[in-house]
C-alpha cells in the first residue's frame, strides 16, 4: 500500500534526477570507451579460466554423479537382499551344527 502511495513522487523526483544526471552520464561516455579493452581483457581472462577449470569440474562431476548412483542403487538393494542372506546364513549355521564331523569336534 505504501509503494502505491508514493508511487507519483518516486516517479516524479525518479525523472527530475534523472534529466538533472543526463549531461554527467554523457559527458562520461569518452570514459567508459576508455575502460572497455579492459572489460575485454577481463573476459579474455575468465574464458581462459573458465577452459582450464571446466574439464576438472567435468570429472568431478562425473564422479559425484556415479557415486551417487551407486548410493542409491546400494540404497534400494539393501533392503531387497539382507533378509534373503540372513536366511541363507541361518540355514549354513544349521546345516554346519548339524553335520557329523561339527559332532565329533
Amino acid at each position: 500500500m505504501f509503494d502505491i502511495l508514493t508511487l507519483p513522487f518516486r516517479l516524479v523526483f525518479g525523472i527530475l534526477f534523472s534529466l538533472i544526471a543526463l549531461p554527467f552520464a554523457l559527458l562520461a561516455i569518452p570514459f567508459a570507451l576508455l575502460f572497455l579493452p579492459f572489460l575485454l581483457l577481463r573476459v579474455v581472462f575468465k574464458a581462459i579460466v573458465g577452459l582450464v577449470v571446466l574439464p576438472f569440474v567435468l570429472l568431478a562431476s562425473i564422479i559425484g554423479i556415479g557415486v551417487a548412483i551407486f548410493a542409491i542403487s546400494l540404497a534400494v538393494l539393501v533392503p531387497l537382499i539382507l533378509p534373503v542372506a540372513f536366511v541363507v546364513f541361518c540355514i549354513w549355521v544349521v546345516l554346519r551344527l548339524a553335520s557329523p564331523a561339527a559332532l565329533v569336534q
